[in-house]
């Protein structure tokens, strides 16, 4: 029998772990103005700082599918690991780098952290839930979602013009989130050790239903980050050019916060709405 009061401490665990790891991948995007700035910056070394670590975590990701990373580490431990070590790159990012070359490497490295942070947790809260799992990644997703909005916060209370305080602070939260995931315990479902197989490779593309699913998701991230890294850029534009009380920075950046972070309650109610009905459907509805 399942622990009722285990899964769902176990989800809190990790919803608020993930929301704080998080914090870090757009930790350099939400101070990209001032840093194009300070470092001298080209539009493409600027754009990079975001792309290199979407670029990461897709490398990151498949290391560890390679590797059987996932499998063979214990996943709060995984977890705690990355987190620690996104930190890591992040606070030298804030404290030691100058440049754009040493700036996207360490965004790189970020990325293929925190591709044992995302899909780990994932990992940890499926073990808890066998039923109402559409409510478990809801949760988690929506706690990323928060979590990516988490700069632009920390901007607003006192980033405007201070790269290093928001950089620092991101580094902080994923600390504390890679702590804080230690406490977690596997769930009685959580799915066992297995050694690499590259034929799953080929039977995942001849599977109709989950070419779908991928080629569905590839399409709604493309635009959702697209979304995400432009947003803050064009409120800021905008608010600049409109004279009045609120022209100023942190007018902007505490819009394009609660912008992204709406997408943590939605989340959430399309996960409950999920299990009710349907994946497919709801999904479908939600990209349209």
């Amino acid at each position: 029998m399942v622990d009722i009061g285990g899964k769902w401490r176990a989800l809190g665990i990790v919803a608020v772990a993930e929301l704080l790891a998080m914090a870090l991948w757009f930790s350099a995007s939400a101070v990209a103005p001032e840093l194009t700035d300070l470092w001298d910056l080209t539009a493409g070394e600027a754009a990079l700082l975001t792309s290199a670590v979407q670029v990461g975590f897709v490398v990151g990701a498949i290391i560890s599918a390679v590797s059987t990373l996932s499998d063979t580490v214990p996943p709060k431990y995984l977890f705690a690991a990355a987190s620690m070590l996104g930190a890591g790159a992040t606070a030298s990012l804030a404290l030691f780098v100058q440049s754009a070359p040493p700036a996207i490497a360490l965004r790189f490295l970020t990325g293929v952290a925190l591709a044992g942070v995302y899909p780990t947790g994932m990992k940890l809260v499926s073990g808890w839930f066998r039923t109402g799992r559409g409510l478990a990644i809801g949760a988690l997703v929506g706690a990323l979602t928060v979590g990516s909005a988490l700069p632009h916060l920390l901007r607003t209370v006192g980033g405007v013009d201070q790269p290093r305080v928001v950089l620092l602070g991101a580094s902080g939260l994923a600390v504390v989130g890679g702590l804080l995931v230690l406490v977690a315990r596997p769930g009685p479902y959580q799915s066992p050790a297995a050694p690499f197989d590259p034929g799953a490779i080929r039977r995942l593309m001849g599977d109709r239903s989950a070419m779908l699913a991928n080629v569905g998701y590839f399409g709604h991230m493309w635009e959702l980050y697209a979304v995400w890294t432009w947003l803050p850029v064009y409120l800021s534009l905008s608010i600049a050019a409109v004279d009045g009380p609120l022209a100023m920075p942190a007018t902007a950046t505490l819009i394009a916060f609660g912008t992204i972070a709406i997408g943590g309650p939605g989340a959430l109610a399309a996960g409950m709405v999920a299990d009710r009905w349907g994946r497919t459907t709801l999904t479908s509805a939600s990209m349209l």
